[in-house]
């Protein structure tokens, strides 16, 4: 699914629960245009999902990505990106240029 490079896994720091974390990036991920390519769907496939079915996808892919950042720090979420800024506590989530979320890891 998500291709890291070559480096050692760093863990990310976190405070705030992760169901909380994984919530707040599961909206994010899902307005980045494309983000289904990281499940190599077509725009088709992923309408033909059910509603519980996106859902459950979206949240694996928070999961896959929450982790990959640990790994390295900036990863590419179809057109968007995901990077973890480990001095500020937070991970970023450019879904386009002008739509930009900012998920806190800290309470």
């Amino acid at each position: 699914m998500l291709q890291m490079k070559g480096v050692a896994a760093m863990a990310i720091r976190y405070t705030r629960e992760y169901d909380q974390i994984l919530d707040d990036l599961s909206r994010a991920i899902a307005t980045v245009p494309d983000f289904y390519d990281a499940f190599e769907m077509e725009a088709a496939d992923w309408e033909e999902l059910s509603d519980d079915e996106r859902s459950v996808c979206v949240r694996t892919l928070a999961d896959d990505i929450f982790y990959a950042l640990g790994a390295d720090p900036e990863i590419p979420v179809g057109t968007g990106t995901a990077s973890y800024d480990a001095s500020h506590g937070f991970i970023k989530v450019a879904a386009t240029d002008q739509l930009v979320h900012v998920i806190p890891l800290r309470e």
